[in-house]
């Protein structure tokens, strides 16, 4: 067995951490990481501490929802003229173009009042060229009126001259007299004739005949019988897909102003978010929106804040909450915020009611506490100039 004496130099010497080193307690020796770890416990909470309030201050500036929804014009298709259905052109769910055929009205009973406008208008016009015929006719008997008007004067001048010489009787001269008043009322006639006739012309003899009050109303007529006819067949209003066809067909009698279906218009989708009341503060039209789909996950769509709505979805509910009672509970309410979507991005296809999740930048953050902010300006540590290194960007 080897004595410590016979061992070389190097192992004999003692190990550093078994020995203590030279005037050291042992004491203060054991002392060391138990401040060590005390240090590092106090250090924990005040650096969580610092991470979150730099984190509050500096947040706020995106604002998000999961209470929003697509929306898209939905149309309800209701026929103009009333008859029974004769075809229907779509099916349920069905994508349409503006312009595409949906249904058709029997139009046989449109038709035939077309044909009867038709015969009005041709009836009309014939009426026409009958007063410029009677116009004329007026004015050729007012005409012989006035000349046989002009020769009862001059017979008249004559037997009464001669009445006056004796040449002829009394009553010869009376006969004469009768003849011009005779003669006068019958110019009187005439004119009135003339006049008459001018009327029934609208006061221009010369009008041309589709120019005439009869025939226009013989053509608005027309026109009407026309529009009737063209309304049986009802067409998309815009592209689309169609929805509850259920309520259509065909023989079905339909009224005006009654919905037979419905189209839910694809060409422009906007998104509804409903933020509470309290997250409005630094919200203003145009600023920039990130919307996800749910349907489409991964996938997030560019937009813009469009409009904030001008009431609570309270206020415009079909029966309004009371508030006027003893139980009244503070509700922080909701207001509807539309989003448009940019134009140029690819949008996938989207169908009104699909959820999804809204971020609006308002470019606004917390900043520090009021208190934090006096704080640090009483000690000269530049409070507004912490505040604006963790406010707006």
């Amino acid at each position: 067995m080897t004595t410590p004496a016979e061992m070389p130099a190097d192992e004999a010497k003692p190990s550093p951490r078994l020995v203590a080193a030279p005037g050291a307690p042992a004491e203060a020796q054991q002392a060391r990481p138990r401040t060590k770890r005390r240090l590092l416990i106090a250090a924990l909470p005040i650096a969580l501490a610092l991470g979150g309030g730099t984190m509050w201050a500096t947040g706020g500036r995106y604002i998000e929802t999961e209470d929003a929804y697509v929306q898209q014009d939905r149309v309800s298709v209701m026929p103009e003229v009333s008859g029974q259905i004769a075809r229907v052109d779509v099916a349920e769910n069905q994508q349409v173009k503006a312009g595409q055929t949906l249904f058709a009205i029997d139009d046989s009973t449109y038709r035939n009042a077309v044909e009867q406008a038709e015969a009005s208008l041709a009836s009309a016009r014939l009426d026409v060229e009958r007063l410029k015929a009677a116009w004329q006719q007026a004015v050729a008997e007012a005409a012989n009126a006035r000349d046989t008007l002009a020769t009862a004067e001059t017979q008249d001048d004559r037997q009464q001259s001669l009445r006056q010489s004796g040449v002829i009787s009394q009553s010869a001269a009376d006969d004469s007299a009768l003849q011009l008043q005779i003669a006068k009322g019958n110019a009187t006639k005439a004119e009135s004739a003339v006049l008459s006739a001018r009327a029934a012309l609208a006061g221009n003899p010369d009008i041309a005949t589709d120019r005439h009050p009869e025939v226009l109303q013989a053509f608005a007529k027309l026109h009407a019988a026309e529009i009737d006819l063209q309304r049986t067949v009802v067409v998309a209003p815009a592209d689309g897909v169609i929805s509850q066809t259920d309520r259509l067909q065909q023989g079905q009698y339909v009224t005006p102003a009654t919905t037979v279906l419905s189209l839910v218009a694809t060409g422009k989708s906007w998104i509804e978010a409903n933020y509470k009341e309290t997250e409005l503060t630094h919200m203003t039209p145009g600023q920039p929106v990130e919307v996800t789909i749910d349907t489409y996950g991964g996938h997030a769509l560019k937009g813009e804040l469009a409009s904030i709505g001008a009431g609570t979805g309270a206020e415009f509910a079909l029966i309004p909450a009371q508030n006027a009672t003893g139980n009244w509970v503070k509700v922080v309410q909701r207001v509807p915020v539309r989003i448009t979507l940019d134009a140029g991005q690819d949008v996938p296809t989207l169908r009104s009611g699909m959820s999804a999740k809204v971020e609006v930048d308002t470019g606004h953050s917390r900043g520090l506490p009021n208190f934090v902010t006096a704080a640090l300006s009483a000690v000269g540590l530049g409070g507004n100039t912490a505040v604006a290194a963790t406010g707006d960007e």
